[in-house]
């Protein structure tokens, strides 16, 4: 008991969460700075964004005024940083809205078609990694490599189209573009209360199953194209470690001393692959929460990707700032995570 109230590991503890809580607040301020530049760099003066070109002197005077354009620009980041760390990222051009609370209505869609596309990568693209890994040059290895190199070479645009036009509009599997059929799109706005904005979770809650599989029928296909690309990325980078590891003094120790293959496999060379393996997961999984544009531009799904899309075509420079620095505040979550995961993973990493 007083080992584990030691003072000088308190203290150790303490430094290192300060450490890394000033890390995190560091790279956010340097998150905002880059967005902020950007914005002074575009040639778009959102005075006129706003207003419109018929707007008088005094009109344009007033709004800068009001946004504090007038000020210098030490004093304009400033004033930026502090609104965003209230969640203000200004109010949309297109709909007058808060920036905030569109970013919140899109983002559950995106959230929803990456976590089970990033599922679907990790639980195929895994498995499939180790088995080539532990026959090389097998014909399993050989399929292996070739379904990854088909995912780094087709462009995700005729993936999604193919897919639309043979399990859709041929065969009639699954649904169209949306994430819900109309009928049932106009019933979820009456009948469900969204509380996460992701329909299959709440669709469930509210049990209604009917609008579930419909949601099932629309969503299986975009996850499943991204998944795809998911996998193959995780079943290369899976098959590098593990046979990295394989290689090891260890695993031929193991192996010497009669332990099942499995167990040498799966449990000792696998403890060591996580650890990059986790690295390689997380940014999979941030790539499609930012957004896979091309995928949900195709199958009408409004996600955050669609989102940014739409407002840098009609110059709408609050949202797709605002949408960047939601990406960003993504990729830095997802680094932390994995940074505690190392630790519960690897124990030299708690050491």
């Amino acid at each position: 008991m007083s080992e584990d109230l030691d003072p000088s590991r308190l203290f150790d503890f303490v430094k290192k969460a300060l450490g890394l809580a000033v890390s995190l607040f560091v790279t956010f301020i340097g998150l905002l700075f880059v967005t902020f530049i950007i914005a002074r760099i575009v040639p778009i003066d959102p005075v006129l964004s706003i207003l419109g070109d018929r707007a008088t002197d005094a009109q344009i005077a007033a709004e800068r005024l009001r946004l504090g354009l007038d000020e210098p620009m030490w004093k304009q980041f400033g004033i930026y940083v502090w609104q965003a760390l209230q969640g203000d990222f200004g109010i949309s051009i297109r709909t007058r809205e808060p920036v905030i609370e569109e970013i919140a209505r899109y983002f559950p869609a995106t959230l929803e078609l990456a976590t089970i596309a990033t599922v679907f990568g990790v639980l195929l693209g895994v498995p499939a990694g180790v088995l080539a890994a532990t026959k090389p040059g097998s014909w399993a290895d050989q399929i292996v490599r070739l379904v990854g190199l088909m995912g780094y070479s087709m462009p995700v645009f005729w993936l999604g189209l193919m897919g639309l036009l043979l399990f859709y509009g041929i065969l009639d599997w699954v649904g169209g573009p949306g994430r819900l059929d109309a009928a049932f799109d106009m019933m979820f706005q009456f009948e469900v209360t969204p509380h996460t904005g992701m329909i299959l979770i709440d669709t469930a809650l509210a049990g209604r199953w009917d609008m579930f599989a419909n949601a099932v029928s629309h969503i299986i296909l975009p996850a499943g194209i991204l998944g795809y690309l998911s996998m193959a990325y995780i079943s290369r980078m899976t098959r590098s470690f593990m046979m990295n590891e394989l290689g090891q003094e260890y695993i031929t120790t193991a192996r010497v001393k009669g332990m099942p293959e499995r167990r040498v496999i799966w449990v000792h060379a696998m403890k060591n692959v996580m650890v990059p393996l986790i690295t390689v997961i997380a940014l999979s999984y941030a790539s499609l929460l930012e957004g896979a544009v091309l995928t949900e531009t195709i199958f009408g799904w409004p996600g955050l990707g669609s989102y940014i899309t739409d407002a840098l075509m009609a110059n709408n420079m609050p949202a797709v700032l605002g949408g960047t620095v939601v990406v960003g505040v993504v990729y830095i979550g997802l680094n932390m995570l994995s940074d505690v995961l190392y630790k519960l993973v690897d124990p030299r990493a708690r050491a």
